[in-house]
């Protein structure tokens, strides 16, 4: 096989090509002008013409050079995209999620990285519910609230839907609960420190309560739920994120009213640069999960 040329010398001429100037080249490079200038000369000599017609001012590309500067870009840029492509495969996928996805969310990524080992993902947790990809390391984002910016690829995962949450063993105990009314006679956990969901079921149900405001209040959804299932008392919960804990009977819905919030929830990512086929995938297996509720 014929000998190919040197690879730094085909950059140095790329760069040298795109500015044409042997100074400016070697500042992009952090060589010396003489550097570029011997490289420059020693592919030449290799190939057997010039590609660089010098001029007192500066260089222009001869017939040759032009021709040879879409190939070598393109040799480039195959390069980088394998270096990309290869590289994400072995990297971790980052994904942030707020805590008032993480009943739904975890029992899925532990099982996908039982199906999907080679594809790691880390997880990064928080209290807030939007992201950053401009300011933050991740590669996508659960996002609660409106439909994200156009600006952002998204995959709709489900709709909020507020239901009242309890223990089997509250519910059928001393003071069961039958009806809405008797949620008076027990203590209402907040997943905020609002009263607004509470308030919203309550309006849907006709019921007015006296004692909405003595309820306990807790820094997230997921510790108003493991509340709720050790039977403390009757926590405002998203039908959407405790399928799991109504399955193994964790929890109980005392009552079948439920009521959509317009929020939702949202896999975000951005489009520049494109995701990942690993990071595509993962996207699409957790949304097939959200559609088999």
């Amino acid at each position: 096989m014929k000998r190919l040329p040197p690879l730094p010398a085909l950059h140095t001429f790329l760069v040298t090509a795109q500015c044409c100037n042997f100074t400016r080249a070697a500042e992009q490079l952090h060589i010396t002008q003489g550097a570029v200038s011997r490289q420059i000369a020693g592919l030449e000599s290799h190939l057997g013409y010039p590609l660089f017609q010098r001029q007192a001012r500066g260089l222009s590309l001869t017939a040759e050079g032009l021709e040879w500067l879409p190939r070598v870009q393109q040799v480039f840029e195959l390069i980088n995209g394998a270096v990309d492509e290869i590289g994400s495969r072995s990297r971790n996928l980052r994904l942030k999620a707020p805590t008032c996805a993480m009943r739904w969310l975890l029992p899925r990524l532990l099982q996908w990285q039982k199906e999907r080992p080679e594809v790691p993902v880390q997880l990064t947790t928080t209290i807030q519910h939007g992201v950053d990809f401009t300011r933050e390391p991740f590669d996508a984002a659960v996002m609660y609230g409106a439909p994200p910016s156009p600006n952002l690829g998204s995959r709709h995962l489900f709709n909020e839907q507020l239901t009242p949450v309890c223990s089997r063993p509250l519910m059928e105990g001393p003071t069961p609960l039958r009806t809405p009314a008797d949620l008076q006679h027990h203590l209402l956990l907040h997943p905020s420190h609002d009263q607004r969901d509470w308030q919203r079921w309550l309006k849907a149900a006709g019921t007015p309560l006296n004692t909405l405001g003595k309820g306990q209040h807790f820094e997230t959804l997921d510790l108003a739920m493991s509340v709720a299932s050790q039977g403390t008392g009757v926590a405002m919960g998203d039908w959407a994120l405790i399928g799991d804990d109504l399955s193994a009977g964790r929890l109980v819905m005392p009552f079948e009213l439920k009521i959509p919030t317009g929020q939702a929830y949202y896999l975000v990512y951005p489009e520049r640069p494109g995701p990942s086929a690993q990071l595509l995938e993962l996207l699409d297996w957790l949304v097939e999960q959200a559609h088999q509720r």
